[in-house]
């Protein structure tokens, strides 16, 4: 059913937002940059929908943006949570549970000896870096062209507010490409603490690419070679591709590893797995926060990754994700439309060919949520072990119908 999205409560928001946060929602969380006629705030997520502040009901295919791996309010992990609170959750020290946190990420990612705990992705890479450096006594980090390691100054998209000098020690290397390393390489010189890359190619607006088994064992050897760590930032796609690490399948091992996101189904954490030998820097390095020690979020983690462990999830996320990518390339074809889908399925990427200025995928998700289902017309998109085969099959009618109003509005 076609919803009417008068969305006049989240104007209403809106307008108050913008008395009181700068710029609105927009210079705060940017949610105002995914594209025109998406609503801004939310009342309600369960499962695999989520409810805007009108009442407006989707089927969600951002998942929060990657935290919602088992569903919403999946009650297993709230509970493990909730009965944390009961007992405490922060006080002048960790809890307990942060031992079997550490203990279980160490049983499950396959180059981890151990574990640092923090609240968000950005906190785990810079985290990384830092170990890297207090590691090697050397500057340099090498980054792919284009890749979002987090939102603060040493690796910022946003050249507002940054200074040279905050960036002065990052080289820059295209993804895939062992001549662009070598070179990035020869540039650090003997000054290189970390080659530092995502899972796979992610970046915003873009065909994914997912790593060649042989790139990731150059730079493995490099670091083996130079002494420098291997970082994989695995904050978005950690957990729901692979529990032993998203590299697991190549055979490469990195030094270090980011995760936030998927680690808690929600519960605010991240965290960086090591091998032993960052260890000692590890040891030496000072990183805190007010609320790093909260034990809840914790709990969450503790039993997201059982449930991930003893479950077929991720296997079901991957199936849900093929139907999906399956069923859009049928839609697009019947409606004269070429899409390219990149990337592995249950983090996809849609694009229509020969829309550089994307007035069609604009068009197509702002029709998209008249008709119930939320997607993103420039970002990897998410799947989650709440998605079912009947609201996989809803979501295609969905965009079937969206794609007819397509052809009216941007053609």
């Amino acid at each position: 059913m076609q919803q009417k999205l008068v969305n006049s409560r989240d104007n209403a928001l809106l307008a108050r937002a913008s008395k009181v946060v700068p710029n609105g929602v927009w210079g705060h969380m940017a949610t105002r940059a995914i594209g025109p006629g998406y609503p801004q705030f939310f009342a309600k997520s369960d499962g695999c929908r989520v409810w805007d502040v009108d009442g407006n009901e989707y089927i969600d295919f951002m998942c929060a943006w990657g935290p919602n791996i088992l569903g919403y309010k999946q009650p297993d992990i709230d509970r493990a949570a909730i009965d944390q609170i009961g007992i405490g959750d922060i006080g002048n020290g960790p809890t307990e549970v942060m031992v079997e946190l550490a203990e279980t990420v160490v049983d499950t990612i396959d180059y981890a000896d151990w574990a640092l705990f923090q609240k968000n992705g950005t906190d785990a890479t810079t985290t990384c870096v830092t170990v890297a450096r207090a590691t090697t006594g050397k500057r340099k980090i090498l980054v792919a062209r284009g890749a979002y390691h987090g939102a603060v100054p040493w690796c910022s998209p946003s050249v507002v507010g940054v200074t040279t000098e905050d960036r002065a020690h990052l080289i820059l290397f295209d993804y895939n490409d062992r001549a662009s390393l070598d070179e990035a390489v020869a540039q650090a010189g003997d000054d290189m603490a970390a080659i530092m890359m995502t899972a796979f190619r992610h970046d915003v607006n873009r065909d994914q690419e997912m790593p060649e088994e042989a790139f990731l064992k150059h730079a493995r050897a490099i670091c083996d070679r130079t002494g420098a760590a291997l970082i994989l930032d695995d904050v978005r796609a950690g957990f729901r591709l692979d529990v032993r690490g998203s590299w697991a399948r190549y055979g490469v091992k990195p030094d270090l590893g980011a995760y936030s996101k998927s680690i808690a189904n929600g519960w605010p954490l991240a965290a960086v797995a090591g091998s032993k030998s960052m260890l000692e820097g590890a040891s030496k390095i000072f990183v805190t926060g007010s609320f790093w020690y909260g034990s809840a979020a914790m709990a969450a983690a503790l039993k997201t990754i059982e449930i991930l462990r003893t479950t077929d999830a991720l296997a079901h996320i991957e199936a849900m994700g093929q139907r999906f990518r399956a069923g859009l390339t049928e839609i697009a074809a019947r409606n004269g439309f070429e899409l390219s889908q990149t990337g592995p399925v249950q983090m996809p990427m849609v694009r229509f060919l020969g829309d550089e200025d994307l007035t069609i995928a604009n068009a197509f998700c702002a029709a998209a949520l008249r008709h119930g289902i939320y997607l993103h017309p420039r970002h990897n998109m998410f799947l989650c072990a709440a998605h079912q085969p009947a609201d996989i099959d809803r979501a295609l009618e969905a965009a079937d119908a969206a794609m007819k109003d397509t052809i009216r509005t941007a053609r």
